[in-house]
């Protein structure tokens, strides 16, 4: 597209190409939804009762109808699974990095209508859509990259005498499991999908009900690139099929994102009777520290883009703004002028911001936390459904900006909504001891100019993603080899960050060998 590259940094497509393409790949979309979906079990598509999603940006569209995977479907894909690991662990690694790097080509070379899709599926922009199917492609890549970094992970060792060979090598765990969410269907299902078979494993996919048409996708950029169908199963269903797929014995690790209540669990029965390896993202309160000496143009820009963003439906979004009362209410002041003027262009439209909330439930959360906004503290801006024009069809709600005492729930909750508390703090110390106060720890972000507090900031703040005077985005924007992405504390359990250098070791574990020569 005229050598125009979408990324989470960038913030506007000025490119015509990109534009046209985007435009005519949405009407295209469009006529392939309503279709009726099976499940995918090695090259066998096999159908069952289904479901049917809806689009949240007009609820009369229906994406397509899902079938339902039963505890029987369950099993043949992990049986599936299991069958063609030992042929995909025994390629050379180099011929499974190749193949997996021709999926990402796949992927990059369907950004615009897969983008399409994605904001149809769940009401991303077309920037934020495109976007997560680029950066799928790259989590891919960083993947095979490390793979060859690291020459497939043999290290010759030490020996105690002439006659042995040691070696250390890291070899996959056999079958996993990515339980995807609707936020980021594509990147978080594909990423992962992506790191599991690289290491030689075999994956099971099951994506959240809203998302089941991009894991769709994803399944076919990797068979259409050379994974045997095997090697990438795919499962649709609701929360009893992720309990299924959680409980079955033959699983050997499993990479979960979405919530921190149910990723918990997750790890919990998963390793129930013995130590399996669980990878889960599990959601955030992200705060935002405006300093004194920050940019106060700056800090607005990127607050906005990163708590409003997607409808605040991203769990690296912005929550929570800490701000230092000496440039408090003139922060206040432009951050309610600027949400106030963002226009109520709809995702599919060019220049478009404004996302839906993903469905009912989500609306109920809006409603529930404006009220209680209203009744203890102050709505500053915003706080009311859209029901007017375009608009009127889909889960569109204001952005919106409050002002809550510290004892209000909208401070500790992961709201999942376009919703920002804001308050004034005395000092730098006090933002970063309220911004660590919660559990989660998954990113944050900070304005100002001083370099004494931005290092006190980096060195204190707890949390796996940061990022100073962002205007893209005050805590989110995270891109693989660029900025890995991962939760501290109850946001993630693994420690490293997906699309980091420590990512693909998760899906290997490290063997010792000795052989003894005669």
């Amino acid at each position: 597209m005229g050598g125009f590259r979408v990324t989470y940094a960038t913030l506007s497509a000025d490119d015509a190409e990109l534009n046209a393409a985007y435009d005519a790949a949405a009407r295209a979309v469009r006529n392939d939804f309503g279709a009726a979906h099976a499940l995918r079990i090695g090259g066998e598509d096999r159908s069952a009762a289904t479901f049917a999603t809806r689009s949240p940006i007009d609820t009369g569209v229906e994406i397509g109808r899902f079938a339902v995977a039963t505890a029987d479907d369950v099993d043949d894909a992990v049986r599936t699974a299991r069958a063609a690991q030992p042929a995909w662990a025994g390629l050379p690694w180099q011929e499974r990095c190749d193949v997996l790097d021709r999926a990402a080509d796949v992927i990059s070379e369907r950004a615009v209508r897969d983008g399409a899709a994605l904001s149809w599926e769940n009401g991303k922009t077309r920037l934020e859509a495109i976007g997560e199917v680029e950066e799928t492609a790259d989590l891919i890549r960083y993947c095979t990259h490390a793979m060859r970094s690291h020459d497939g992970f043999e290290v010759p060792m030490e020996r105690f005498t002439e006659t042995e060979i040691t070696a250390d090598v890291m070899r996959p765990y056999g079958v996993w499991a990515v339980i995807g969410p609707f936020n980021y269907p594509h990147a978080l299902t594909g990423g992962p999908a992506g790191a599991a078979l690289t290491a030689g494993n075999t994956v099971v996919i099951k994506p959240s009900e809203i998302g089941s048409y991009a894991a769709h996708l994803v399944r076919a950029a990797f068979v259409d690139a050379g994974v045997p169908p095997g090697a990438v199963n795919l499962l649709t269903g609701g929360p009893a099929v992720g309990a299924a797929l959680v409980d079955h014995p033959g699983l050997d690790g499993l990479t979960f994102t979405g919530s921190c209540g149910t990723g918990t669990a997750i790890r919990r029965a998963f390793s129930a009777a013995y130590p399996k390896p669980v990878i889960c993202e599990m959601g955030g309160k992200n705060p935002v520290i405006v300093g004194a000496s920050a940019d106060l143009d700056l800090a607005v820009e990127g607050t906005v883009r990163s708590a409003l963003g997607f409808a605040g439906q991203k769990c690296s979004a912005a929550s929570r703004a800490f701000v230092h009362e000496s440039v408090h209410d003139e922060f206040v002041a432009r951050l309610v002028e600027r949400t106030a003027a963002i226009p109520a262009i709809g995702p599919l439209d060019e220049g478009g911001f404004l996302s839906p909330v993903i469905d009912d439930a989500a609306l109920r959360r809006f409603d529930e936390a404006v009220a209680g906004a209203r009744s203890g503290g102050a709505v500053l801006v915003g706080g009311d459904r859209l029901t007017d024009g375009a608009r009127a069809a889909g889960n569109f709600v204001e952005p919106t900006i409050v002002a809550v005492p510290d004892a209000s729930p909208i401070w500790t909750t992961e709201l999942f909504v376009p919703l920002l508390a804001v308050r004034a703090v005395s000092s730098l110390d006090d933002a970063i001891a309220r911004a660590n106060a919660l559990p989660y720890g998954l990113t944050a972000g900070m304005f100002a100019d001083d370099d004494g507090e931005v290092d006190r900031f980096l060195d204190r703040i707890e949390a796996g993603v940061v990022y100073v005077n962002r205007a893209a985005g005050a805590t989110t924007g995270a891109w693989p080899g660029v900025q890995p992405f991962g939760g501290w504390k109850a946001s993630g359990t693994a420690g490293t960050l997906a699309g980091g250098p420590y990512y693909l070791e998760q899906y290997l574990r490290e063997q010792s060998r000795t052989r003894v020569v005669r």
